[in-house]
């Protein structure tokens, strides 16, 4: 399948917010947020120092970790380049302007949100890594990739069509988008818990093996709820099947049952393991797959002949 510019632009900007999402995961799982105490400088120096001694004079040499703040500055740098890359997209975009002016509309959207979300990360580290601010941070990037998968998508829906009748159409939209409901829920309530384990980390200064007893029941809620996002999966690899719907759909359906999968042993995994950084990683960046491939579905159903 030969792309266009605006579409390999747009496809490239979308993995490349995922991976900043697996980098931001992989900054707070390791507690690299304050790696680079300022922005947008890093230390006072706009390419951070290797070693305490290169520090300025102004900063404690104490609180400098090299790793921390080069993960920290990697972070800011995959930033940096998707916003080129919206830029970009957006640009590109206007080849829609006529055709299809919602494409363009939303990748100016995407550019907006890109924006704000620079700003954003600026407050965050002003805000000393302040546990609601880094959750509209995760947030926002979540809207971010939805917002380029749905101009991606709209830019290559001739190339994604299927053939569905009204009935079916219909169905399979009802159970997808209950589970894109609940999904979005679960985030939701999933960073309610972070910010908890955030608590007992910094505030309670509690060791890692008490974080999961210390937190309140919106755990339980959680963990609990995440078994009707699974059942709701069944249901809809049993309207596949039912309908017999195309080998594409088919075996999206799968890879959302296989990531939601994911999420549940992530999950489980965290609880038996004290909160391992790794599963953390792993959770984040699955939710933020799985929300794309269910989003995909809906668009490839919503789409449809």
């Amino acid at each position: 399948m030969k792309l266009n510019l605006y579409q390999k632009t747009a496809v490239t900007t979308v993995i490349a917010t995922i991976i900043l999402i697996f980098i931001g995961g992989l900054v707070r799982a390791v507690g690299a947020g304050l790696g680079c105490p300022d922005w947008p400088q890093c230390f006072g120096m706009w390419i951070p120092p290797t070693s305490a001694a290169d520090l300025p004079a102004q900063y404690d040499a104490e609180l400098f970790n090299p790793v921390h703040t080069w993960l920290e500055y990697i972070n800011r740098l995959v930033g940096i380049l998707i916003g080129f890359l919206i830029i970009l997209t957006f640009i590109f975009s206007f080849k829609y302007r006529k055709k299809d002016p919602v494409i363009t509309i939303f990748s100016g959207l995407a550019l907006l949100l890109v924006l704000f979300q620079g700003w954003l990360g600026g407050q965050v580290v002003r805000s000393g890594l302040s546990a609601g601010m880094i959750t509209i941070h995760m947030i926002v990037a979540m809207l971010i990739l939805a917002v380029l998968l749905y101009a991606s998508f709209r830019a290559m829906s001739t190339r994604l069509t299927t053939t569905l009748s009204g009935d079916t159409r219909r169905v399979l939209l009802w159970v997808s988008g209950g589970i894109l409901f609940l999904t979005l829920a679960q985030m939701i309530l999933g960073t309610q818990v972070r910010e908890e384990v955030d608590v007992a980390k910094n505030v309670l200064e509690l060791p890692r093996e008490q974080w999961i007893d210390s937190l309140s029941w919106l755990y339980e809620i959680h963990r609990s709820f995440s078994w009707v996002v699974v059942a709701l999966s069944g249901v809809l690899i049993y309207y596949n099947r039912k309908f017999n719907v195309s080998k594409r759909l088919s075996r999206l359906g799968w890879v959302i049952v296989g990531l939601i999968m994911l999420q549940m042993v992530a999950g489980i995994g965290l609880e038996w393991f004290d909160m391992a950084g790794a599963l953390q990683v792993i959770h984040l960046v699955g939710v933020a797959v799985l929300i794309c491939a269910e989003l995909l579905y809906i668009l490839i159903v919503s789409f449809s002949r």
